[in-house]
């Protein structure tokens, strides 16, 4: 396994690779990065590694602008000082957030958890928004019913039962494969957690369930478009960087 490590500490850098090669003396470390600017050219010029061990408060910035500028798509695994990145972490290609002073065990178990995220997948073609996909199945709770206010009762809506959750008018709504439209009650992150592997977040708008799925075509741009087996006004569009793990959860899905 090849690992690029970002760290504008040296001895941190050298410190951080010590213990990881304790842990696994296989893993070869391909390049040590200090800056924005250097990792920048740095992935614009080499291949991907297969994974990334990053601090984020850098010498020229933060090590989210890296991810922004570049098109990678490795997992990350933070080491940072400051606890207040986690969210923007995991909003990249953050898989894991380790707080200095790290540790063996703390890397070990970083490392850990890449290799069962890796190990779930079938081919190299999956993209970081696959295993974070997956990461959101394997963690979250599965709810079996959803409970929405309808007028003035509580209803309970079984899960297996709904086609999509979708966002109309900056409101979350349900509609169900009876084609009953309730509102959600949560929104699309809240649900998206709740829903189980049977659901697939196709993009900001759309988290559709594989019931509710005639077929998917070539769009623009790398794009799919998505036909439902029941009507739905709506044009839904699963992104070009999405597109490899919803064909591997399409493929996978029953």
């Amino acid at each position: 396994m090849k690992i690029v490590i970002i760290e504008d500490e040296k001895l941190t850098a050298e410190h951080l690779a010590d213990i990881i090669q304790l842990v696994d003396p296989e893993i070869e470390i391909v390049a040590y990065l200090r800056s924005v600017k250097q990792a920048v050219d740095y992935f614009m010029q080499n291949p991907d590694p297969d994974l990334i061990f990053s601090d984020i408060q850098l010498g020229d910035g933060l090590s989210f602008e890296i991810y922004e500028a570049t098109d990678i798509q490795v997992p990350v695994i933070f080491c940072t000082a400051y606890d207040e990145y986690a969210l923007n972490a995991f909003q990249v290609n953050g898989i894991d957030y380790i707080l200095k002073p790290f540790n063996r065990d703390s890397i070990a178990k970083a490392l850990q958890k890449y290799q069962l995220l890796k190990q779930s997948f079938s081919n190299k073609q999956i993209s970081y928004e696959g295993i974070m996909e997956l990461f959101s199945r394997q963690t979250a709770p599965k709810a079996s019913s959803i409970l929405v206010h309808y007028k003035d009762k509580i209803v309970p809506v079984k899960m297996e039962g709904i086609a999509l959750f979708y966002i109309e008018h900056e409101e979350p709504r349900l509609l169900t494969l009876n084609q009953e439209i309730y509102p959600a009650g949560k929104n699309l992150e809240e649900l998206e957690k709740l829903t189980g592997s049977g659901f697939f977040r196709v993009n900001r708008q759309f988290l559709v369930n594989r019931k509710a799925i005639k077929d998917a075509a070539h769009f623009f741009s790398r794009k799919l478009i998505l036909n439902l087996n029941i009507p739905f006004d709506q044009q839904i569009t699963v992104s070009k960087e999405k597109t490899p793990s919803f064909l591997d959860w399409l493929s996978r899905s029953h």
